[in-house]
């Protein structure tokens, strides 16, 4: 057997490759599409649907930093309900204790939860599959007990937790905070939507995608296996982070109850449910996350688990593949 028949083919990064990029007009009326529908709303809804939905699209954000490191690079976490938690500290204590504008913060808790991802990342370059869950894992359990720790206990505010304000708009823009508010959580996940779609169709994304189907060839290529790992979960971390500070400013309240494992899982959920390894199907990830365990206590007060439950594998029944999956496979038949 010859060399090249060794090392198995990579479909995934032969269709990422293949694809063909869609002519400026195109690209341009779907970006304005996509603006109208998400501006639109922002003045047909009420304030506590408007709220929901703003906490959608921070899900949204949330599941597409799980998403580049697990759907994109192949490894598995557990634990990003942690990287959530501390961006949405960082906002807070500097909101809290230091004045600091909501604007300011975002820089800060992006660097943070960095620095945070990158460190995390060095056990997944001997950790892999279920021992790299495992680790994630106890991050995900081990943050909320740290937030309620006597020792920072005066800067976190226990288990009491702290209280923030929403920003309000500008003068010149006639919006309440909740409107506002939704236009800075589209806003600022636009621009993080954006960077990851940057990101994969670049020369890192397809070494991330190398990586995840097979190290070993990526690695004989001379791929920097240890680098773009540990990056990856810097990037991923970060992007994560970022929701966290969203959602703390738009809830209006941190408390570490409020961060258990409960929401790696939801993040794990979303990402599987929206397409693994589509930035697209993070959206909808978004919005299943949240939206679906509102419908499933609205149809029984009961036992809404069990109604979840029943949702979740009779959607991953039907779409095995995701919401992306569908859309690939829509797509695929307008072509023809």
């Amino acid at each position: 057997m010859s060399a090249t028949e060794d090392v198995p083919a990579t479909p995934v990064l032969v269709q990422e490759a293949a694809r063909p990029a869609l002519p400026a007009w195109q690209l341009g009326a779907i970006l304005a599409l996509g603006a109208a529908v998400a501006l639109v709303p922002m003045f047909a809804l009420e304030s506590f649907q408007l709220f929901q939905l703003t906490m959608a699209v921070i899900m949204a954000l949330a599941v597409l930093g799980l998403n580049v490191v697990t759907g994109y690079n192949g490894q598995i976490s557990l634990g990003h309900g942690a990287f959530y938690a501390v961006g949405a500290y960082c906002t807070a204590v500097l909101m809290s204790h230091g004045d600091w504008s909501f604007w300011a913060t975002l820089p800060v808790s992006a660097a943070v939860c960095a620095g945070l991802g990158f460190l995390v990342g060095f056990p997944a370059l001997r950790l892999g599959g279920l021992y790299l869950a495992l680790t994630t894992f106890s991050l995900a359990v081990a943050v909320p007990q740290i937030l309620k720790h006597k020792a920072i206990e005066d800067w976190t505010g226990g288990v009491q937790g702290l209280f923030l304000v929403k920003p309000d708009p500008p003068s010149w823009l006639p919006l309440n905070a909740d409107q506002w508010m939704y236009l800075v959580a589209l806003i600022v996940s636009a621009a993080l939507f954006f960077l990851a779609w940057n990101l994969i169709r670049s020369r890192i994304g397809r070494a991330l995608m190398a990586i995840r189907d097979n190290p070993t060839a990526a690695e004989a290529m001379g791929m920097d296996i240890a680098s773009l790992k540990t990056r990856a979960f810097a990037v991923s971390a970060m992007i994560t982070g970022v929701a966290g500070s969203l959602g703390a400013v738009a809830i209006e309240f941190v408390a570490p109850d409020s961060f258990t494992f409960a929401v790696s899982i939801s993040l794990f959920v979303g990402m599987v449910v929206g397409g693994v390894a589509s930035i697209l199907g993070s959206i909808f990830g978004g919005l299943f996350v949240l939206f679906v365990p509102n419908l499933a206590e609205e149809i029984s007060k009961a036992a809404p688990g069990v109604i979840y439950g029943a949702i979740l594998i009779g959607f991953l029944f039907v779409l095995p593949d995701g919401f992306a999956g569908l859309l690939r496979r829509l797509a695929a038949r307008w072509r023809r």
